[in-house]
């Protein structure tokens, strides 16, 4: 497995523009974390006990790995996602997931969990080029890594008076396959969307949603309620399996 600070491969999943790899040192976590403030606060609001330095940062960042994908030509960080193995998780109280979600079903593959979150692309750079690099680095870093499942929240903003998070629970209703069933998994809070106004036309599903699912992710179709985020939380679990059949050959073999 990639140790702390370590990088991934970056020949492997380069492109002429960008490459991905794991934070190296403060810097590079700092760089992250202020570019997850300037996506989560800045652009939606979020309410940060940190804003006052302009960086996300919690508890949880000492702990974790840090995956980046860095434009080239800047140096700019540009794209990130936290990840938390879990002999590291037994550091911390709870998953951070832990405080809007009972996972008390999982009892029995919690020393297979790594838990993933605080994915981010700057504005100017969501492309598929971007999302293509932190998937694929997830999808390395969990193959390597001998454990079993990728777990977390996936967050889908209020602006449109929730119509793309009644998109995602109608969708998951339509395809239960899809659902994350027979974990019992379900928010502490859950967001009553029956106090939203339902559009006549709903919305595409957001694109991480879509791609969890495209890759054979399991989603919670109860959404928790982030007041902190202002948004929708989705409890997502994907398999190594999944990973290695669907996902992680897809982005491998194009660096093969």
């Amino acid at each position: 497995m990639l140790q702390h600070g370590s990088t991934l491969q970056s020949q492997t999943f380069s492109r002429p523009r960008f490459s991905v790899g794991l934070a190296q040192n403060k810097w590079d976590v700092q760089a992250a974390q202020r570019l997850r403030y300037q996506v989560f606060a800045e652009e939606m609001g979020a309410k940060l006990s940190s804003a006052h330095v302009e960086l996300d940062e919690d508890d949880y960042d000492a702990v974790c790995d840090h995956l980046i994908v860095r434009d080239e030509m800047s140096g700019q960080v540009v794209g990130t996602y936290r990840l938390l193995p879990p002999h590291r998780a037994q550091q911390l109280p709870q998953l951070y997931s832990e405080q809007e979600f009972d996972l008390s079903g999982l009892a029995p593959i919690r020393h297979h969990l790594i838990e993933i979150g605080r994915s981010c692309v700057h504005k100017d750079f969501r492309s598929g080029a971007v999302i293509t690099l932190l998937w694929s680095g997830l999808a390395e870093y969990l193959l390597n890594s001998g454990h079993e499942y990728l777990i977390g929240c996936a967050s889908v903003g209020l602006a449109d008076n929730a119509a793309q998070v009644i998109a995602v629970q109608q969708h998951l209703h339509q395809h239960p396959a899809q659902q994350a069933s027979g974990w019992g998994i379900c928010p502490y809070q859950p967001l009553v969307l029956s106090s939203f106004d339902t559009a006549d036309q709903l919305p595409a599903l957001p694109p991480l949603i879509k791609g969890y699912l495209r890759a054979g992710a399991k989603i919670v179709p109860e959404p928790a309620w982030d007041s902190d985020f202002h948004c929708a939380d989705f409890f997502v679990i994907w398999s190594r399996q999944q990973i290695s059949q669907r996902y992680g050959r897809h982005f491998l073999a194009q660096a093969a």
